[in-house]
């Protein structure tokens, strides 16, 4: 995440993308990408809310990868 304003950068969304695509033709717009580095700081940030959410529910002092793997499923559903 990229300075105080928070966020990904656009050529690590690109590279992402790209990772994927099967066409290696397919071109992504600067709009797009403002999109989806968008979507993924929303993402990222609602998990780690959610995982502190769940340590507090636990009665945990330090977020665990066990509260991630505890509320991903439902994140991944809301998304």
């Amino acid at each position: 995440m990229e300075g105080a304003g928070g966020g990904f950068r656009k050529d690590l969304v690109s590279k992402l993308l790209h990772v994927h695509f099967t066409d290696g033709k397919t071109k992504v717009g600067g709009d797009a990408l403002r999109l989806m580095a968008e979507l993924l700081t929303i993402f990222v940030v609602e998990a780690a809310v959610r995982s502190v959410r769940q340590a507090q529910a636990e009665d945990l002092a330090l977020v665990d990868v066990d509260q991630l793997e505890k509320v991903l499923p439902q994140l991944l559903l809301d998304f």
